[in-house]
């Protein structure tokens, strides 16, 4: 998301950008379908992602976390014939993996929310660059939560990944200065 445009490719993404990215979240499903989008992001545009939401949304039954963490491989077949999705057996696969993870925080601590949040205090870390072209493709903050997931066993979780995950989530604010009040 290095242009200074990207949010205004199309409507869908303008709409996301306006209504949902940055913005802070605390919900656990939203939080976890957030994260399985950013999974299937990798090496796709977001663009690609977004304009396969809904399909994914009925796919995985609208990212209920139990009802995803309790698929199995016949589901994951099944999901690779749909052409509405992306169709990539590590990423179907990992959504699956990574609902149990997330219902395995769940259980450890007060929610997958909270997990996240402890990684920032409860802030948002706001920063003000200049342009999109200063926005870094990851950070410190993104490396330190990228391993601790990993170790817990998510899967497509790179530290380029999570920092846009963090973004997203709203736990790092990257809007540019001239895009702020």
């Amino acid at each position: 998301m290095a242009s200074d445009n990207w949010m205004n490719a199309t409507a869908e993404l303008l709409t996301y950008y306006e209504q949902e990215w940055g913005q802070p979240e605390h919900d656990d499903q939203r939080l976890f379908e957030l994260l399985c989008l950013e999974t299937y992001q990798a090496v796709l545009s977001w663009q690609t992602v977004l304009a396969k939401r809904a399909a994914f949304r009925t796919a995985f039954y609208q990212f209920e976390i139990q009802k995803v963490a309790q698929m199995t491989t016949t589901d994951i077949d099944r999901l690779l014939q749909n052409p509405a999705i992306i169709r990539n057996r590590r990423k179907l696969a990992a959504t699956v993996n990574n609902a149990q993870v997330v219902l395995a925080i769940q259980q450890e601590q007060e929610s997958f929310a909270h997990y996240l949040w402890a990684f920032v205090d409860g802030q948002p870390i706001v920063n003000r660059p200049k342009t999109w072209a200063d926005v870094p493709a990851q950070s410190a903050l993104s490396v330190a939560v990228s391993r601790d997931m990993k170790r817990r066993g998510f899967q497509f979780v790179g530290p380029v990944t999570v920092y846009s995950y963090l973004q997203g989530a709203g736990l790092i604010d990257d809007h540019p200065q001239h895009l702020k009040g």
